[in-house]
């Protein structure tokens, strides 16, 4: 983020503790503007990235027609409506058709559109169709089960809801038994 967004953000947030009734001068807050500024740039940093700049060079060609999983991806994103954060767990299946990619380009796809002001729904959808239409597989899968802080600090506060999104492209929508295996292995291992 450039220095002109951020400083008018910081300017924002100074009028955001005095209109909640703080004095932005006191000790501990006189840093806030512009600690927050840096934490929005460093949360929003999706905006500034593309897709080829993820990917790079990291597709290879490879005969490999399994199931690739990676599961358990840490997740962390801002609600769009509330600007309050709601975080997880993302797993991310797709099944190769002569084509698959670096298993780190995964994470760093699903941190591309996560790092955007979301919703669960959305991002589930984006990161399903950005493989899909980057690798052209015989389909992909994507689930996010993930908690909202604006659910859990405010309105229905119920600290115990978790959201969960899916999406099912090629094989995964088409298939049961494909469909199923994925839900299979995302769900092995849990206690």
């Amino acid at each position: 983020m450039k220095r002109e967004p951020q400083e008018l953000i910081a300017n924002h947030v100074q009028g955001i503790l005095q209109a909640v009734g703080e004095d932005p001068s006191r000790e501990g807050l006189l840093r806030t503007p512009e600690r927050v500024a840096k934490a929005y740039a460093f949360l929003t940093q999706g905006y500034q990235q593309h897709v080829d700049e993820v990917f790079g060079e990291g597709i290879f060609q490879e005969t490999c027609e399994e199931m690739v999983l990676v599961k358990n991806i840490d997740m962390y994103s801002l609600c769009e409506h509330h600007l309050l954060p709601f975080y997880g767990k993302v797993h991310v299946a797709y099944l190769p058709k002569g084509r698959i990619v670096g298993l780190s380009k995964i994470p760093r796809v699903v941190d591309l559109f996560a790092r955007r002001l979301q919703v669960q729904e959305r991002l589930t959808r984006e990161i399903a169709q950005t493989l899909q239409d980057t690798l052209q597989p015989h389909g992909v899968a994507v689930v996010i089960e993930a908690a909202h802080l604006c659910m859990m600090m405010r309105g229905v506060e119920k600290q115990n809801t978790t959201a969960v999104t899916s999406s099912m492209l090629g094989v995964f929508r088409d298939d049961a038994r494909t469909r199923s295996e994925f839900l299979d292995l995302v769900r092995a291992g849990r206690s």
